[in-house]
C-alpha cells in the first residue's frame, strides 16, 4: 500500500533520469509527478465513463508552505492539501455523473477562445490596425501619434516597437470596449502633469499642449473605433480638452540668423545644409528633410514636394534660388533607395531633431529659446519686410489663408511661379548680405 506523502517528502525528492509518478497513500488516484529536470506537478488517475483510463493535472506544487486562502483551483499551484481537496471534489463531481475531462477541456477551449477574442480587441493590437489603415496613409505626422499610443515604428521597417510604460504596454489586451472616459481622463492628466506614458519629458512643469496632442489621438483612434462598430461610442466625448498654447510669434532677429547661419557651418554635413534650406525655402522640417532627387527637376532650379507630403495635402512647388541650388548641389550623395537628398545612412532621412536643436543652439551662442519651426516664421516675416505682397508670401510657402482661403482659394489657382522665384531669390539674397559680414553688436530690425 502507498504511503501518504507530505510536504517536508516532496521536497526532498530528487530528480532523476527519468520522470517519476509517486502515489499519494492518503488521496485516492493522487499522484506526484517528478520531471527530470525537478518540476513538480499533481496529477489525479481515474477511469471514465466507459471504463477507459483517464489522468487530469491538477496543477504545479506549491512549495511556499502557505495554504492559500479560498477553494483550490484546477491548474493553480497547489499545496499537498490543496491538492488533495481538489482530488476530492473532482470525485464528488464524477459520483454526480459529469465528465470532468471533457469539462476540462471546454473550459481550456473557452479561456482560450476569450484570450483570442481580448487579444484582437484589445487596445495594442488596434492600435496597430489604426495606425497601418489609417493614420499612416492619410496623415503626415502618423509616428507622432503613433508614439503617444505606445508604439514606435523604426525608420527602416515597418513592425512596431511597443514603448515601456507606454500605452500599448500599459493597455496591451485590454478590450477597448471596457476603457472609459475615467480613463482617458486619467491618461490626458498624467500627460500634462508628468508626460505622455512611456516618452521622455521636453521640459519641466504641466504641458498642456502634449495633453492636448494624446487627447486628440486617443478621440481619433476611437472615433476610428466606433465607425467600424468596434465600440459603441467615443470616451473621448465630454472630455475637457486643455488650454491651447498661445500662438507663438517668435521670429529670429538679424543677430540670430547670422548665428544660425555661421552654426550651420560649424554642425558640419548634410544636416547644417539642411537647416539653412529651412530658412532659405522657409518650407516645414519634416517637407526638406525627406526631400528626394526625384523631387528635384533636371536642371535642379525646381522643386516639387508632392500632396502626399505636404500639410494641405497640396502639390508644392518650389522655385530653388542659387543660393539653395548651391547648397544642394555640395550635399555629398550617399546611396538611397529612396532617393533622399540628406541622409546619414542611406537608409532614412534625418531624425533625431531634439538633440541636433541643442547642439544647435551651443553653436549660436545665448540666445532666448526659439523652434526649428520658427524659421518658416522667419522667412515669412522676412519677405514681407523687404515688400513682398502678402499673397505671394503665402504662394511661396503654400500656406492656405488670407487670399488663397475660403472662397478665394477656390477659384484663385493661380500658381504665381515668376512672383514666387523672384520673392524667393530676393530672400536669399537678403540672407546671403547678411551673413556675408560679421554679426552686428546689437539686435537690428529686418525692415530695410
Amino acid at each position: 500500500m502507498a504511503k501518504a506523502l507530505t510536504a517536508a517528502g516532496i521536497a526532498r525528492y530528487k530528480p532523476g533520469k527519468e520522470r517519476r509518478e509517486i502515489r499519494d497513500g492518503a488521496a485516492t488516484g493522487l499522484y506526484l509527478i517528478l520531471q527530470e529536470s525537478g518540476q513538480r506537478s499533481f496529477a489525479l488517475r481515474f477511469r471514465k465513463p466507459n471504463g477507459k483510463p483517464a489522468k487530469l493535472t491538477l496543477g504545479p506544487v506549491d512549495v511556499s508552505g502557505v495554504e492559500q486562502a479560498g477553494t483550490p483551483v484546477l491548474g493553480a499551484p497547489l499545496t499537498l492539501a490543496g491538492a488533495r481537496a481538489l482530488a476530492s471534489e473532482i470525485h464528488r463531481q464524477r459520483a454526480q455523473g459529469r465528465d470532468v475531462i471533457a469539462d476540462h477541456a471546454a473550459s481550456k477551449h473557452r479561456r482560450r477562445t476569450e484570450h483570442d477574442e481580448n487579444a484582437a480587441n484589445g487596445f495594442g493590437a488596434l492600435a496597430r490596425q489604426f495606425i497601418a489603415e489609417h493614420a499612416k496613409p492619410r496623415t503626415r505626422r502618423w509616428r507622432a501619434c503613433a508614439r503617444l499610443l505606445g508604439l514606435r515604428y523604426p525608420t527602416d521597417g515597418d513592425e512596431p516597437e511597443v514603448i515601456k510604460g507606454g500605452l500599448c504596454e500599459r493597455w496591451g489586451t485590454r478590450p477597448v470596449r471596457t476603457i472609459d472616459g475615467h480613463d482617458i481622463w486619467a491618461v490626458v492628466d498624467e500627460t500634462r502633469l508628468r508626460g505622455a506614458p512611456g516618452l521622455p519629458r521636453r521640459s519641466d512643469g504641466p504641458t498642456d499642449g502634449m495633453a492636448r496632442a494624446m487627447l486628440a489621438a486617443l478621440s481619433t483612434v476611437f472615433t476610428w473605433l466606433a465607425r467600424r462598430r468596434i465600440v459603441a461610442t467615443n470616451p473621448c466625448i465630454g472630455i475637457q480638452r486643455p488650454d491651447a498654447a498661445p500662438a507663438r510669434d517668435r521670429v529670429l532677429t538679424v543677430n540670430e540668423i547670422v548665428a544660425f547661419w555661421h552654426a550651420c557651418g560649424e554642425i558640419g554635413e548634410p544636416i547644417g545644409q539642411l537647416l539653412k534650406l529651412l530658412l532659405l525655402t522657409g518650407c516645414r522640417l519634416n517637407e526638406v528633410a525627406a526631400m528626394t532627387r526625384g523631387e528635384l527637376s533636371d536642371d535642379g532650379a525646381t522643386w516639387t514636394i508632392p500632396s502626399s507630403r505636404t500639410k494641405n495635402k497640396r502639390a508644392h512647388v518650389v522655385p530653388l534660388p542659387p543660393l539653395a541650388r548651391a547648397i544642394i548641389a555640395g550635399v555629398k550623395p550617399i546611396a538611397s533607395a529612396a532617393g533622399y537628398v540628406f541622409t546619414t545612412n542611406g537608409r532614412s532621412a534625418i531624425s533625431g531633431w531634439s538633440a541636433i536643436k541643442k547642439v544647435l543652439d551651443a553653436a549660436m551662442g545665448a540666445t532666448s529659446p526659439w523652434r526649428l519651426h520658427d524659421l518658416r516664421r522667419t522667412a515669412a516675416t522676412g519677405m514681407a519686410e523687404i515688400g513682398i505682397p502678402p499673397h505671394i508670401v503665402e504662394a511661396a510657402l503654400n500656406h492656405v489663408s488670407g487670399a488663397k482661403a475660403g472662397v478665394a482659394g477656390t477659384y484663385n489657382r493661380a500658381a504665381y511661379a515668376p512672383e514666387k522665384r523672384a520673392a524667393l531669390e530676393r530672400w536669399a539674397e537678403r540672407i546671403e548680405r547678411l551673413v556675408s559680414r560679421e554679426p552686428a553688436s546689437k539686435v537690428v530690425s529686418l525692415r530695410k
